[in-house]
């Protein structure tokens, strides 16, 4: 059967080199002429940045919600590692809830645990609500028992 070439010989081949066809396999494979150069590995944004959110899929996200606008190459990279940090921070926080509970497994209880005591996400997330998170054990001043400041002897004066 012929090829799409149509019949004869490649321009390669009327020039005395060899033709594609003729190359073994593995060279043909890696670019034929080029093939003792070895290619390097492609190296993502997020390996060049030294992070493991996604940076081009970040990317990717902020052009698609923003037809018509360009947006920097550092915007999401920026984007990226704020998100990993806060990620990271929830995380340790979290793990620390679960390992107070004696628990090996963080549970949504244990994230609702780390940011509400603590002050900084407890402001950031403040509107959030987490699904089977429960609430801080929290019991009212005004609502627990009256202690006696001093105990008064009984007898009187000694």
């Amino acid at each position: 059967p012929r090829g799409r070439g149509g019949g004869g010989q490649s321009r390669a081949g009327a020039k005395g080199g060899r033709s594609s066809s003729s190359l073994p396999l593995q060279e043909r494979l890696r670019g034929g002429e080029d093939a003792k150069k070895v290619r390097e590995k492609t190296k993502t944004k997020s390996f060049r940045a030294g992070l493991s959110f996604p940076v081009g899929r970040i990317h990717r996200v902020l052009k698609e919600n923003n037809p018509g606008k360009r947006i920097a190459g550092g915007a999401a990279v920026y984007l990226a590692a704020v998100l990993e940090y806060l990620t990271a921070e929830v995380l340790e926080l979290a793990g620390n809830a679960a390992k107070d509970n004696k628990k090996s497994r963080i549970i949504p209880r244990h994230i609702q645990l780390a940011i509400r005591n603590d002050q900084e996400l407890n402001k950031l997330l403040g509107g959030v609500t987490i699904a089977a998170g429960g609430v801080l054990p929290n019991i009212h001043s005004q609502l627990l028992p009256k202690e006696t400041l001093t105990k008064a002897p009984k007898g009187g004066a000694e």
